[in-house]
């Protein structure tokens, strides 16, 4: 890959990246070649929108500097962030993270935040447009993604939101705006570790140090000053944002790609710098517009094997959304960074287009002419065998497939919110009868004696009786399976996919 290495992150039109009926124009394989080699060498691109797009940004981004301004110095409790996964899909208003020196406000269509007491909230102006430009853009993105993963079109529309969205409903998409390290901000103790970046001396958030890597399918990002480094092909971080023009932004994948993708796509490991020593840097706004999947839908890798990608085995099972989002990913799990295909940029030829390749795809040079592409699959041995999964693994699937079919269906037919205790408290519920979740248990038929926790973390032996309440049979047709499991052993399931 050495050879044909990008110099820097791609720049590439977003109208160039928006097909046509018919056979796909050379710009557009041009585009989505260039789009696709910036994203596996570095994890992100430089997406260029119309430059009538240029002022709204801007006046966005002004407007959220000024609302975080006028923000008290001191954070009320009720704006701390609780950090509970629970609410990925639920978060909107504004919050603060003091570890992170990091304010933000979210701006979920459907929800309306919350105002404290004797107060109103103003938010940053403009947020509606930005959220519809940046959504119809991650859109366009993914769909480019798919023709370079030589998917059907518009593979993941099953996992998105409405467009527009439907009577009550709530996006599960969000456009967050961020402050990072504002000077008149008092909620941060000031630890920060310091690394060399080409020669000068500069800050990083203590907890950033250990990356962030957004669950999303497609984040874009916006900011008024530079300080977004993104972990590139070698290991290097590089600053992504530092010479974007006006219209400009950068496109970064996610987890939740990487995830629906068989790992094709690998997500960006990002941190941001909070201060530059030499240049005072302080008070960084940005918009983040982060598309995500639907919470009651699952990752599933089935277009990529209608494709015919090879699909690995922790990517074989479907995964429950919320599931997914509750979870930590250990970056170093996820994905290893030296095994990124390789692109070729061969020079034009007469009478044949410009050709592209990639691990995923490349052009027939025989039919060149004809615009026709072929997937060079990356098939493993035929003789091969995947590694069943462990009894405890498929144990916890069953719970959240029966969680997803039975128990939420329940749920919603009787208009009721499932809202989960932590498994330490609930211990204790179960044993009183006027506990906070004594009236939802009865409601939905829960298992006398389980804790009223999402089944991902039941113990094993609570998990059984949760499947035998829910599922009928279930016992008779699973005892041979189960009899490998130690009933008292709690599951082991972080990190796993």
């Amino acid at each position: 890959m050495a050879g044909n290495d990008l110099p820097s992150l791609a720049r590439v039109k977003l109208s160039d990246l928006i097909p046509s009926e018919g056979l796909p124009s050379d710009l557009y394989k041009l585009s989505v070649s260039t789009l696709s080699q910036s994203l596996a060498q570095y994890s992100a691109a430089i997406i260029q929108l119309c430059p009538t797009d240029a002022a709204l940004l801007r006046a966005s981004l002004e407007s959220a500097r000024l609302y975080f301004q006028q923000r008290p110095s001191y954070p009320s409790a009720d704006s701390i962030q609780t950090n509970d996964s629970r609410e990925w899909c639920k978060t909107s208003g504004y919050y603060v993270d003091p570890q992170l020196w990091q304010e933000t406000y979210d701006f979920r269509p459907g929800l309306t935040p919350t105002e404290p007491e004797n107060e109103i909230e103003f938010p940053p102006s403009g947020l509606s447009d930005i959220f519809a430009l940046l959504g119809k853009a991650a859109r366009d993105i993914l769909d480019a993604i798919s023709f370079y993963l030589n998917l059907r079109s518009s593979p993941f529309t099953e996992i998105l939101d409405n467009v527009p969205l439907r009577n009550r409903e709530i996006s599960s998409s969000v456009l967050s705006i961020c402050c990072h390290a504002r000077p008149s901000f008092q909620g941060a103790q000031h630890h920060n570790l310091t690394t060399q970046e080409d020669g000068q001396l500069v800050m990083f958030s203590e907890h950033e140090h250990e990356h962030q890597v957004d669950k999303s399918l497609i984040s874009l990002l916006k900011s008024d000053k530079a300080g977004l480094y993104i972990r590139d092909f070698h290991g290097r971080w590089v600053l992504v944002d530092g010479d974007l023009g006006p219209q400009e932004a950068i496109v970064c994948p996610g987890l939740a790609l990487y995830q629906a993708t068989a790992g094709y796509i690998s997500p960006a490991l990002m941190r941001t710098e909070i201060g530059n020593l030499q240049g005072n840097m302080f008070g960084r706004c940005s918009l983040a517009f982060k598309l995500m999947p639907k919470a009651m839908t699952s990752l599933n890798c089935s277009e990529m094997r209608a494709a015919g990608h090879g699909v690995e085995p922790q990517f074989q099972l479907p995964v429950p959304v919320d599931d997914f989002m509750q979870r930590s990913h250990p970056t170093d799990q996820l994905f290893n960074r030296h095994n990124f295909p390789s692109f070729n940029f061969p020079a034009a030829q007469e009478g044949k287009e410009k050709s592209f390749s990639s691990c995923i795809l490349s052009l027939d040079r025989s039919n060149a002419h004809t615009g026709s592409m072929k997937p060079l699959l990356r098939r493993r041995k035929s003789n091969v065998r995947c590694k069943p999964l462990p009894p405890s693994k498929r144990l916890r699937l069953e719970a959240q497939r029966v969680l997803k079919e039975r128990v939420q269906d329940i749920a919603d037919k009787k208009g009721i919110k499932l809202r989960f205790c932590a498994l330490k408290e609930c211990e204790n519920h179960i044993r009183s009868l006027d506990s906070p979740c004594a009236n939802l248990r009865l409601e939905i038929g829960w298992p006398p004696g389980v804790p009223f926790v999402h089944p991902h973390d039941l113990p094993n032996k609570a998990k059984i009786g949760f499947l035998e309440t829910y599922e009928p049979g279930w016992t008779a047709t699973h005892d041979m399976e189960l009899s490998l499991i130690d009933p008292g052993q709690p599951s082991q399931h972080s990190g796993e996919l």
